[in-house]
């Protein structure tokens, strides 16, 4: 139980060192204003760096650092890389381009320990909440939100062990990114209740905002699935998919598979291009869909709200710009961290634009 206990109370205590430099920067902006207003400050700035740390995981997975340290929450039951050097050297000798390398500890490590810094944040905007609460009462806005913000990110955490735990489980690893922004949504909703700036709209078009983000967000599920089963090459073609074909022969079942270790079938088994290429495929047609979806949101927005429709538009050409970018470029690690940035912003967008839509005439 030690060797849990203790390198995680140390890789906690560098996350409070990490989200000490934002509170301190926080409480200086922030000291002339309302307690409302310091919490929707420290709401706001926990979401740009929630923004920066799903960005980093990207990161971390696109460097295939996430085994940079095979263990958690420490490395080699240490706190940093540093006084794992010897467990690290003698992998590195014994694989050199394999999953522990000593910069790919420190990706890993450094991961953690932002992740580390945000649920302190977290933990900071719940307390602070309450206190709120208890003083405002009714005009505070409710704690519940941020508490649940506080629950999320402890599971988002238990699912982050697991990705490592498991060996980059697909089905884990997607569902810690899918976490990952659903605190994101969390934070970006939670915002929004300490100022409204409310649009009326007519309640169909409310009803539209959110299928359009469902549906943005199970494309984003499908990205995850496609990037964490590093699928992203299996069609490196575009319009078609590989050697001129436009629809090759695709296996759905076995790539759809959920449950099964990385490039495995459920038996063991070796998951074949063509179960790569249905992952691919079916992350086409969903883009194909949101991105019309997304055209349809902008064109009827553009009278009641004409700077969302913009905004919207822009996302939609961002994440198609960025989308084939890793397809024709051959999968260039900026192109894959500015269209998972993409993603993030996009269901942030949406996510703020639905807190704001209200029914006209209420």
């Amino acid at each position: 139980m030690n060797e849990l206990l203790l390198p995680l109370g140390q890789v906690a205590a560098i996350g409070g060192a990490v989200a000490l430099g934002p509170l301190i920067w926080w409480r200086q902006r922030s000291r002339a204003s309302t307690p409302a207003g310091r919490l929707r400050a420290l709401t706001l700035l926990t979401l740009f760096l929630t923004f920066d740390l799903i960005v980093f995981g990207a990161f971390t997975r696109l460097t295939d650092s996430g085994l940079g340290c095979p263990d958690w929450p420490g490395c080699y039951s240490a706190a940093s890389p540093v006084g794992a050097h010897e467990h690290i050297e003698a992998a590195q000798a014994a694989m050199p381009t394999g999953p522990v390398t000593h910069g790919k500890a420190w990706i890993e490590m450094v991961h953690r320990y932002l992740a580390s810094g945000v649920g302190l944040l977290i933990l900071v905007m719940a307390v602070l909440s309450w206190r709120l609460k208890r003083h405002d009462g009714e005009a505070a806005p409710s704690p519940w939100l941020p508490t649940l913000t506080l629950a999320w990110v402890c599971v988002q955490g238990a699912f982050g062990a697991l990705t490592v735990t498991m060996k980059l489980f697909p089905a884990i690893v997607t569902l810690h990114l899918l976490f990952g922004l659903g605190l994101l949504m969390l934070l970006a909703w939670q915002r929004e209740a300490f100022a409204p700036q409310r649009v009326a709209v007519p309640g169909w078009l409310r009803h539209a905002t959110a299928a359009v983000l469902l549906l943005a967000l199970l494309q984003v599920a499908l990205g995850g699935w496609v990037s964490t089963n590093y699928a992203v090459l299996a069609c490196d073609e575009f319009p078609t998919c590989h050697g001129g074909q436009w629809w090759p022969h695709l296996d759905f079942a076995q790539g759809f598979q959920l449950w099964r270790a990385l490039g495995l079938k459920a038996d063991g088994s070796v998951l074949g291009f063509e179960a790569l290429a249905a992952i691919h495929m079916a992350h086409r047609i969903g883009a194909a869909c949101v991105f019309a979806a997304m055209l349809a949101l902008a064109w009827v927005l553009r009278s009641p709200a004409p700077q969302w429709s913009r905004w919207l538009l822009a996302a939609a050409g961002w994440q198609l710009v960025t989308g084939l970018s890793n397809i024709v470029l051959d999968w260039p690690i900026v192109a894959a961290l500015g269209h998972t940035a993409g993603a993030a912003m996009l269901l942030a967008l949406l996510t703020t634009l639905l807190a704001r839509l209200k029914r006209a005439g209420s």
